[in-house]
């Protein structure tokens, strides 16, 4: 755990759930596992709040528990998922892909969802459905069993799934207690079982749930019914998922954009076509390819002819073109692996997060220090292991600027310097200086940079945000009396006095902070691609191995 991750971790804790929950997080991640006494004493907070907040932990698959230090008669430990907190920087990208994927009913599931951290499927149901409903036009309502469509798609994608029952989350196996007991090391909580090893991992319940969704009620009196209200909910029929809860399988969000991205560097690489029949390879392999596995499963040319989409009317022989095309292609993204049926092919996955993670890198070096030293950076990553007067030769730079610019990469870790003695001695006059690229060290490098610049954009957008907070809460306040006015059918006269209470310059100023915060946040949406392709190469190199 590197300090620039505690630090990104802390800065999504408190922007999603305060600074008592970031508090108690950041010092789980510095510490590691603590029962509840320990957190009380090293965070100073009240015991209720320090409950409080490890609930809202727990709630959002954020926090793990078990009694792993002193077997299970001891006090419980609680631990914090570092990964499943950095991926809070991605839920914009899994609601778009949602909505891109599903519409706007998917879009809303998720969001949900994501919210809570787990909801039950008639909750989520009745929640997505008021709100579609609120937005709809007077006299139209959301059914119900449009939402419970929607639901079901995302399920039967993988792209929700069951959460793993929370009694199993307490308990460890014998062997990790063993590993503890004997390790001078402080213990490591086991993770609850993952939900894919529950058969009923995907497999939706029957609800009995029907009726459409139901508009908002005014605020006026509507903590008034609210409190009328809350006797009569004990009295609720039952539907039938009771104690089912589903949350978001990021995994499987996971596996979608590493597809996208290779059909995308496809796409730019050859063509659109291209493009389709590797889409549609990953597409019949996605059930039956593991999600660490190094390439897909062998599928036949005959197979990839027949599910090639309708509106691609392309003979057998132009696809046994393409695919030949692709597997000739330094890139390698497609491989064949067998002559049988017209040719047996694969995705090799690895291989491409390999290319993926190696343009990214090449592109960080051109942006930061020119077109030469990016030529300089590809010769060594194609050559391996170059002297300085060969890095010159090859890439055409004359002696002292290629100097400089090899030393520049040097300073800045991007490029390494081996040195091969003839003698023992290591004399310099009788050494060899070889410059080189580790493609995987430098990319964890790069890795750690993107955690600190996407640290420094959401403490930029929180100082913007508490240094306009008057501005914004009156433009708030301003926007909710224009919208009671205009639902009780109000004059123009009043909505434009209304307006008028914002000032010209403080319009300007606000204009211009909306601007600048848009772009703090596509900048943290543009840095967190480089971290997800980052990412996974540097998992796949593990897997791999």
């Amino acid at each position: 755990m590197t300090a620039q991750e505690v630090r990104l971790c802390g800065l999504l804790l408190q922007e999603h759930f305060g600074e008592v929950v970031e508090k108690v997080g950041t010092q789980l991640i510095r510490s590691g596992a603590l029962n509840l006494r320990a957190i009380v004493q090293q965070t100073n907070m009240p015991i209720d709040l320090a409950k409080k907040s490890l609930c809202v932990l727990v709630q959002h698959g954020l926090c793990v528990f078990g009694s792993a230090r002193r077997g299970p008669g001891g006090p419980v430990e609680y631990r914090v998922c570092v990964e499943n907190v950095l991926h809070m920087l991605r839920y914009p990208r899994y609601i778009y892909t949602a909505k891109s994927l599903y519409g706007d009913t998917g879009e809303l599931v998720v969001e949900e969802i994501l919210q809570r951290g787990q909801m039950t499927m008639s909750c989520a149901v009745k929640t997505v459905a008021d709100r579609l409903t609120h937005n709809m036009e007077d006299g139209c309502s959301m059914d119900y069993s449009e939402v419970i469509s929607a639901f079901s798609n995302l399920v039967e994608t993988h792209f929700l799934q069951r959460c793993p029952v929370a009694a199993e989350q307490g308990s460890a196996p014998p062997a990790a207690t063993s590993t503890v007991e004997t390790a001078p090391a402080p213990p490591a909580i086991t993770r609850p079982p993952a939900p894919e090893s529950n058969p009923d991992c995907y497999k939706l319940p029957h609800i009995n749930l029907r009726g459409r969704g139901k508009r908002r009620r005014s605020s006026e009196d509507g903590e008034d019914k609210r409190e009328a209200k809350r006797p009569k909910l004990e009295n609720v029929e039952p539907v039938g998922d009771e104690g089912i809860y589903w949350q978001v399988n990021f995994q499987r969000f996971h596996l979608h954009f590493r597809d996208q991205a290779i059909i995308s560097a496809v796409a730019c690489k050859l063509d659109q076509t291209s493009s389709e029949i590797v889409r549609t390879m990953l597409r019949m392999s996605e059930v039956t390819t593991q999600p660490g596995a190094a390439h897909t499963q062998p599928l036949s040319a005959n197979e990839i002819f027949r599910a090639l989409p309708p509106s691609y009317s392309i003979g057998r022989p132009i696809l046994d073109q393409y695919l030949t095309l692709l597997v000739d292609d330094p890139m390698e993204f497609v491989g064949k692996s067998g002559d049988s049926g017209g040719g047996m092919y694969v995705v090799n996955l690895h291989r491409a997060l390999a290319n993926l993670a190696r343009a990214t890198l090449e592109s960080v070096v051109q942006e930061r220090f020119g077109s030469r030293s990016a030529r300089i950076f590809r010769l060594l990553l194609r050559k391996r292991h170059l002297e300085q007067k060969q890095v010159e030769d090859f890439a055409m730079i004359p002696a002292k600027e290629a100097k400089d610019m090899l030393y520049t990469l040097l300073s800045e870790n991007l490029v390494q310097l081996q040195e091969i003695p003839k003698t023992p001695d290591h004399a310099p006059s009788r050494t060899f200086y070889l410059y080189t690229v580790s493609q995987l060290p430098t990319a964890r490098m790069l890795l750690q940079r993107c955690y600190k610049t996407v640290s420094n954009l959401i403490e930029r957008r929180l100082f913007e945000t508490k240094e306009n907070k008057r501005h914004l809460e009156k433009s708030q306040r301003i926007e909710a009396i224009l919208g009671s006015l205009k639902d009780t059918g109000a004059e123009l006269t009043q909505l434009q006095e209304v307006e008028e209470m914002i000032t010209a310059p403080e319009r300007q100023q606000l204009e211009a902070l909306r601007h600048h915060i848009n772009k703090l946040d596509s900048s943290e949406n543009q840095v967190d691609e480089s971290i997800f392709l980052l990412e996974s190469y540097v998992n796949s190199t593990g897997t791999s191995r």
